[in-house]
């Protein structure tokens, strides 16, 4: 018995290395010995109704897929399939996209960092901050108590809101779902997404007061959206027009764009909120309040912090293009020096999972510690879930994309368990290796 005990281990731990040996062969850093693991996870995800459909691409430095897998539940989604080249609503991950695209205007001596928002947007020069009737800051008051906030007085900004406040969501913008009832309230009655342009949207927002001062603390919101508004007015260019002409044409990307391509449908938003995978109704997706932007190749507003297209494989482009420092297929967009700043530490850094670049989230040693995954990874997503990371180390960008606001428990663990089992199957491999 013993013996026999033995020889499977021994045979196990051959298999392994030749395992090893055939991927190390094709790619040294990226060992996937068990593929059909990761395609039973992402199937069980649709399978017991969290997930209307989930399609994973991993790509490596070369755009050589390394693996992809997608499930579909046919009773939401008849004669649907989804892959690599369907278009996705990605939501904050656009964030990513108008950042790059700033930085590339600096770079250019277009804009500076430490300009004022007003230079670009003289609207903005005057915008007040909502404090309570106490006269204390409006996020002062924690979730318990934030009733206590409401009703607000105005204030004047106590500071010059920089260009980098907008990147680093520390100038005072927000979303319609603070939790402030009086706040979210005023996001709603705007509907931004229903601004004709861009001239429009800024009207709209000059109306609104500011969450905070600029400057003193970072709070997630529509920052990024104005500064795809910065980049427009110091251009005399649409966001749209910067992104294609900045970023996808010049390095030869397909897939990653604002509007609907002709010829092409969206997939349906969904929601889980009932405990049971639906479509989702009008105003359920309420981060602006009632509506979403409506994609339409002939509506002249690009919300940089929400509103592009992408595919899997165009999205992955880009990122690839992060994890080669700035340069693709043969074009340099951004210097080596810019996308270190991209992932640097500048928000969030007393973190024990991580710290914050430049809306880039990128994981400290407390992921290991969990087993999914490893300190230094670069993670992003989106309002519908979709979902990035990039590996450094193994030099490889992992996408999972899929069309659900509100994931019922325990489905919201979709991508902490797929990179988990990922990279466990890392780990085993490159331990018999190095055996």
């Amino acid at each position: 018995m013993q013996r026999n005990l033995s020889l499977l281990a021994i045979s196990f731990l051959l298999l392994i290395a030749g395992l090893a040996c055939s991927y190390r062969d094709k790619n040294p850093d990226i060992l996937i010995p068990e593929p059909d693991k990761l395609d039973a996870l992402l199937d069980n995800y649709v399978d017991e109704g969290f997930f209307p459909f989930v399609y994973a691409r991993l790509e490596d430095l070369n755009a050589n897929v390394i693996y992809e897998h997608g499930a579909v539940n046919e009773d939401l989604l008849p004669n649907t399939t989804v892959d690599g080249d369907t278009w996705i609503r990605i939501w904050s991950m656009s964030k990513i996209v108008t950042i790059s695209v700033a930085l590339d205007l600096v770079e250019d001596g277009i804009i500076n960092l430490d300009d004022p928002v007003s230079k670009y947007i003289p609207e903005f020069a005057d915008l007040q901050v909502a404090a309570s009737s106490e006269g204390k800051s409006i996020t002062e008051y924690d979730y318990a108590n934030r009733d206590q906030a409401c009703p607000i007085e105005l204030v004047p900004n106590d500071s010059v809101m920089k260009v980098l406040h907008l990147i680093n969501h520390e100038a005072g913008f927000y979303y319609a779902v603070t939790g402030y009832s009086c706040l979210d309230e005023l996001v709603a009655e705007q509907n931004l997404p229903k601004a004709e342009n861009s001239d429009d949207l800024i009207k709209r927002l000059a109306s609104l007061p500011l969450i905070q001062h600029s400057g003193s603390d970072y709070y997630y919101g529509t920052n990024t959206t104005v500064l795809g508004l910065v980049a427009e007015k110091a251009t005399g260019k649409s966001l749209s027009q910067l992104v294609q002409e900045r970023v996808t044409d010049p390095m030869n990307i397909s897939g990653l764009q604002y509007g609907l391509p002709e010829n092409q449908k969206l997939l349906p938003t969904f929601t889980g909120r009932d405990s049971v995978l639906r479509e989702a109704q009008r105003g359920e997706l309420d981060i602006f309040g009632p509506d979403v932007p409506d994609y339409d190749m002939d509506h002249q507003l690009y919300l940089g912090g929400e509103g592009m297209l992408a595919t899997a494989d165009g999205y992955a482009d880009f990122i690839r293009m992060l994890l080669k420092r700035g340069e693709l297929n043969g074009h340099r967009f951004l210097d080596p020096e810019t996308v270190e700043e991209i992932y640097a530490p500048h928000t969030l850094v007393d973190s024990p999972y991580g710290h914050n670049g430049y809306n880039l989230w990128v994981s400290g040693d407390t992921m290991r510690v969990m087993n999914q995954g490893e300190a230094g990874l670069w993670i992003g997503g989106g309002y519908e879930n979709t979902y990035f990371w990039a590996d450094p180390k193994r030099n490889f960008v992992g996408i999972v994309m899929s069309q659900n606001n509100e994931v019922r428990a325990p489905g919201y663990e979709l991508n902490d368990k797929f990179r988990a089992e990922l990279y466990q199957q890392f780990w085993a491999v490159e331990d018999s290796v190095e055996q």
